[in-house]
């Protein structure tokens, strides 16, 4: 579905990453973990067109997106859940809903679209007409992945959807995230909380200083030694 070959990508003249080569498969879950700075955002940006690469390739269904802009990445299907949520304060959240919907594909199928994240979070339906900027910040993380969800999207890329959370606030974010990936959309998530993220990815892929250093099924990986001491204090 989703394939990184050789990716290098950077700030001006400070790479963030590089050589990365990863896959998603259809309807897979993967986990790009590592401590803050290893580069994980920076590949996320690179595939949504956020950052252009340097070096390397990146395709989605065989096709070459490597060089598009972030408009035309999003209309083929990829949604892109930032760190920090970045929801629109001064609008509501049923107008923050609807602006993930603006591409035409996604427009002609608002309505149903907004149904299916008003089940899948039904604090969202109850605060509809509530200003983002009032909700808390498990309230607006849902609030952030409901958005990407308007896309209609076939990946979904999520940034460290447990930043900043309560650990209760994250298992019932880490709830919503697995019944998403139930119903068949692939996952991309990127999280600093190794341990959690290990409990919903098929696989995952270690970054540290900008490159892939281990992959592994989330069952290698936990059982890893170097894992273990390294990002699940064992």
């Amino acid at each position: 579905m989703l394939a990184l070959a050789g990716v290098s990508a950077g700030y001006g003249a400070l790479p963030a990453i590089t050589g990365v080569s990863l896959v998603v498969g259809e309807g897979e879950a993967v986990g790009l973990l590592g401590a803050n700075g290893a580069g994980k955002s920076t590949t996320l940006r690179a595939i949504s067109g956020l950052v252009r690469p340097g070096a390397g390739r990146i395709t989605f269904f065989g096709a070459d997106i490597t060089d598009l802009p972030p408009y035309k990445v999003t209309a083929l299907g990829i949604a892109h859940v930032p760190e920090g949520r970045q929801v629109f304060p001064e609008l509501t959240v049923k107008e923050n809903l609807e602006i993930g919907a603006y591409i035409p594909a996604a427009k002609a199928e608002r309505r149903r679209s907004l149904d299916l994240v008003f089940t899948i979070f039904p604090v969202l339906a109850e605060r509809r007409q509530q200003l983002a900027g009032t909700m808390s910040g498990g309230e607006q993380q849902m609030l952030a992945v409901g958005r990407g969800l308007m896309l209609k999207p076939r990946l979904l890329m999520l940034d460290e959807p447990s930043l900043g959370l309560a650990p209760v606030v994250t298992d019932a974010t880490f709830a919503k995230i697995e019944e998403i990936h139930a119903m068949g959309t692939a996952i991309l998530l990127v999280e600093q909380n190794v341990s959690r993220a290990l409990s919903l990815v098929d696989r995952a892929y270690v970054l540290e200083s900008g490159r892939v250093i281990m992959e592994g099924t989330s069952t290698e990986l936990a059982n890893n030694k170097q894992v273990q001491a390294a990002y699940l204090g064992i």
